[in-house]
């Protein structure tokens, strides 16, 4: 569980590092039948953007004015009036946490040109001479439902220092050369066009990687509800339409004045039209492990319903409904999860393991009650150290496999470093690679959202969810295309469209209300991952 030390002895990796092939995406090539792919592997890290970690990778649409194989030029970032800001905001607070082997001070990211900068710069970032490597954890960044529409601002990207929490740190990048992951990317398929499936924050990725929706509060103003005050205070135009959230009257009138600050801020967007109110900021789940503890006189398998922050059992259609009903084998592995149903003292302990209840999807579903549907529960979510590995090495992983790795190695700024996650996600991928399912295994390698980092590829509009910021994401197969960025517009749900048509599924509602709104305003459906296959005729 603790994942400090190496899962396996170092392998040498065969790279194909000889040119990384960069042709335009068309129409898929699979020449074959998806149905050789037999297991599908999904590993959902934590909180990075494309040009973060990716903006340097050849042949990639990175870092507008660094890669040169960037795609469009850098729009200067602007203040909260639209005027160019002179400079980056400080990174408020500080850009290190606290225990790290080196800092950087508020005082310190002060005037910082208005710019991409290397985080881990052989010279020091911004020429201050302090090295941030990959191995310190940063400060953590705002990344909220209703803040990631303001940064993208329309497509322009150019509101992400104005609108963090963190300012200029948000504009921070890394030589992703450096990790493990990096070179994977190289010898298989590097996606440079896949987007977060919803704006914002982890909880509603999660839950959009299952079920392609948000999850529903309904009556959440009625006097007795305990989530009335937890309604985002928001400005709309004359259609109704999002534009900002609320300023608080306190709010400074520039970002370099001080950090934005909002009336309410909140973890549910007002009534809808048909007066439902939507979670799309962090929410616990009703059932254990939870962010909330059970009441003095509750059921120890659940969460106090008086908390505002507990959400109700969700009923809506999942993936691992569509999976149960094709009857194709399914399960979500969580890092830390047996921990966690152990002793509360393992959640959100900022050490290890770190588990964080809102990555945990499914266990916010009524399929999963502890007491009235235990017996799915175990059959579907399950605890990682002590059953992937040891199902991988014997060749019964299930058709499908979610991954979620704990805190400590997920990769999230805050608690995490960069170096952690991709040391211990390579491993894992190296065990996948020796286990007798990966001759007709396909992994997935891809992230939850970018955790309020800047990306500059413009974000296609969809529908009220998303898709969010740019993302990360690896194909990694024998059957994947080899040194290959495939530039097909992929979402989150993606994942989901391949799992439907390789499992001939019941599509879920969202991923069809998604492709509607591309088209509705003009950009094509979202890609199923199958460009990134070469596939033997069958």
């Amino acid at each position: 569980m603790k994942h400090s030390k190496p899962l396996l002895a170092p392998m040498v990796l065969t790279l194909a590092l000889a040119g990384c092939n960069s042709m335009p995406a068309a129409s898929p090539t699979t020449a074959g039948s998806l149905d050789t792919i037999q297991n599908v592997v999904v590993i959902f890290a934590e909180n990075r953007a494309f040009d973060n970690l990716y903006g340097l990778f050849p042949g990639a649409n990175g870092i507008p004015g660094v890669n040169p194989s960037s795609r469009g030029a850098y729009i200067p970032q602007k203040d909260f009036d639209g005027s160019v800001l002179p400079v980056l905001p400080p990174t408020w607070g500080g850009l290190t946490v606290a225990g790290q082997r080196v800092t950087l001070s508020q005082a310190q990211t002060m005037g910082w040109p208005n710019r991409p900068f290397q985080l881990d710069d052989p010279t020091g970032v911004q020429g201050s001479g302090t090295v941030i490597g990959q191995d310190v954890t940063t400060r953590d960044l705002v990344h909220r439902f209703y803040n990631n529409q303001m940064q993208i601002n329309g497509g322009a990207n150019d509101k992400f220092a104005a609108y963090s929490d963190a300012g200029g740190l948000s504009m921070g990048y890394y030589d992703g050369s450096k990790m493990a992951l990096w070179k994977l990317a190289r010898q298989y398929t590097l996606a440079d066009n896949f987007f977060m499936g919803a704006f914002g924050g982890s909880f509603l990725n999660h839950q959009y990687l299952i079920c392609a929706c948000a999850p529903q509060y309904p009556h959440a103003d009625a006097a007795d509800s305990p989530a009335r005050d937890s309604i985002s205070a928001i400005d709309t135009d004359a259609q109704g339409r999002f534009l900002r959230l609320t300023p608080a009257a306190s709010a400074k009138a520039s970002v370099l004045d001080g950090k934005p600050s909002y009336k309410n801020d909140g973890n549910l967007t007002p009534k809808d039209q048909q007066g439902m109110f939507y979670a799309v900021n962090t929410m616990q789940p009703l059932y254990q492990p939870s962010g909330n503890a059970p009441a003095a006189n509750g059921a120890s398998q659940y969460a106090d319903t008086a908390k505002a922050s507990t959400l109700p059992a969700q009923t809506g259609p999942t993936i691992g409904d569509r999976l149960t009903a094709k009857g194709v084998s399914w399960a979500w592995y969580a890092g830390g999860w047996n921990a966690a149903l152990a002793a509360r003292s393992n959640i959100y302990n900022g050490s290890t393991p770190n588990f964080q209840p809102h990555h945990q999807p499914f266990n916010y579903y009524a399929e999963f009650d502890p007491l009235t549907r235990q017996a799915n529960r175990q059959a579907h979510l399950k605890d990682f150290d002590a059953e992937f590995l040891q199902a991988a090495q014997a060749g019964k992983l299930p058709a499908v496999s979610f991954y979620k790795p704990q805190g400590n190695v997920n990769q999230h700024a805050g608690y995490a470093s960069v170096a952690d996650g991709d040391e211990h996600i390579a491993q894992v991928i190296a065990r996948l690679q020796q286990s007798p399912q990966w001759k007709n295994m396909l992994i997935v390698v891809t992230y939850d959202e970018n955790g309020g980092i800047y990306d500059h590829a413009p974000v296609p509009q969809g529908d009220r969810w998303g898709p969010g910021s740019r993302i990360p994401a690896i194909i990694i197969s024998p059957y994947a295309r080899k040194g290959f960025v495939d530039h097909t517009q992929y979402d989150t749900g993606s994942i989901l469209r391949f799992l439907t048509r390789r499992f001939e599924l019941q599509p879920l509602p969202g991923v069809l209300e998604r492709d509607a709104g591309l088209r509705a305003h003009g950009a094509a459906p979202m890609g199923d991952l199958s460009n990134a296959l070469q596939l033997p005729a069958q």
